[in-house]
């Protein structure tokens, strides 16, 4: 169990807590962004895929909060040859306005998310090739922390070995109805920090009856106490994506309280349909 706010992993210390901006573009990005970080967010999540690296930069610069305090990450498009992966990410750095990143990842194991259309002009990515790329980064100061994303334990071993830079995170989705535990035993015996996106199982746990059940107990809602399961794990941090001052103020709220283990156990219930179900109402809802 933790109260803290951050985590300290390969001794770097990171926000437990961050904005994860998928899906956030134009001025909404960017006043969500600059929001976030009036109200005392410091971990911002992005991608070059996103399309939104300019206005989360934008924010950054408009922002009175020191550079420095920010813990920043973005990750690697589709596109990862050693010359490829130098040359975007100097083009994030330009976008984001900063001479350095503090986590660079790659965002799929493959190259693509599942299910999209395969590029015929390209060929799968050469993952030693890459993480060599990102090293090169790392030791011209321009990457501070290299991880991956969307990969499971065998993958995620894989790329330690491949790395002379430490792989600080796995980015993968994690939520009480998505199971990560294999995963998440392999990271803290490497100390490697699990970083869940989709924390509210896209919607999910909203109107989920355990969740709010528990949340009456504290005067929390589902989506707080769904927060709080996972940052009062060992080796978790979380992005969940909010664009209302009111809902990036909520889940900032939860560090206030603190589940019992008959609770914490009682809310991870791994299900494929509530997974399935929370994803389809996310699209239908836009």
């Amino acid at each position: 169990m933790t109260d803290s706010e951050t985590i300290t992993v390969q001794g770097v210390e990171v926000p437990r807590l961050g904005l994860g901006t998928w899906r956030l573009t134009g001025d909404t990005c960017r006043e969500t962004v600059e929001t976030a970080l009036d109200l005392g967010y410091r971990h911002i999540d992005t991608a070059q895929v996103y399309r939104n690296e300019r206005q989360v930069g934008d924010a950054l610069a408009a922002s009175d909060v020191p550079r420095e305090e920010v813990f920043l990450a973005t990750k690697l498009g589709p596109q990862r040859s050693y010359d490829d992966v130098l040359r975007t990410t100097e083009e994030s750095l330009a976008r984001l306005g900063t001479d350095y990143l503090d986590l660079l990842l790659i965002h799929w194991p493959n190259g693509r998310p599942p299910g999209s259309p395969p590029n015929p002009l390209s060929s799968a990515p050469d993952h030693a090739e890459t993480l060599d790329a990102m090293n090169e980064l790392v030791d011209a100061g321009k990457v501070r922390n290299v991880g991956v994303s969307n990969v499971d334990v065998d993958a995620l071993h894989e790329a330690r070995e491949l790395s002379d830079a430490p792989v600080l995170t796995d980015q993968v989705q994690y939520h009480p109805f998505w199971n990560q535990q294999d995963l998440l035993s392999y990271c803290r015996v490497h100390d490697v920090l699990l970083t869940a996106y989709s924390p509210l199982g896209h919607g999910g746990v909203l109107d989920d009856p355990v969740l709010e059940r528990i949340g009456r107990r504290y005067t929390k809602s589902p989506a707080q106490v769904a927060l709080r399961w996972l940052v009062q794990q060992d080796q978790v941090a979380t992005i969940p994506k909010a664009t209302s001052r009111e809902h990036l103020e909520a889940n900032m709220a939860i560090f206030d309280f603190e589940l019992t283990d008959d609770e914490m156990a009682e809310i991870r219930r791994p299900s494929k349909y509530e997974t399935l179900r929370g994803f389809l109402k996310a699209r239908v809802l836009g």
